[in-house]
């Protein structure tokens, strides 16, 4: 199946403790399905100190369902995503304002 969402997408959560929250995203996993959006998700990571880092309680941006994010169009609103050749590209568009995604 073809990535509906990519890294760097903006996007708005819509189910979960963080629903309504923006951010972009910054890994997908297919495979899992899900994808780390930088802000979103927050869990706190207890590391141990080592001679790169400080250790203690560690904020860290945990994986998300794909199927609990959309993505936000031009003008902000969340919108789903349709794929349409265009000449012999194909390319990703939003659903509500028909806009192409990715030139």
């Amino acid at each position: 199946m073809a990535a509906k969402l990519k890294k760097g997408d903006k996007v708005v959560v819509l189910a979960g403790k963080d629903k309504g929250k923006e951010g972009s995203i910054s890994s997908v996993d297919p495979k899992a399905g899900k994808a780390v959006v930088e802000g979103i998700n927050i869990a706190i990571r207890h590391t141990k100190q080592s001679q790169t880092n400080q250790g203690g309680r560690i904020p860290q941006a945990m994986p998300i369902e794909l199927s609990n994010l959309a993505l936000l169009d031009a003008n902000g609103k969340a919108t789903r995503v349709g794929f349409r050749m265009e000449g012999d590209k194909k390319v990703r568009f939003a659903k509500t304002t028909g806009d192409v995604i990715d030139a």
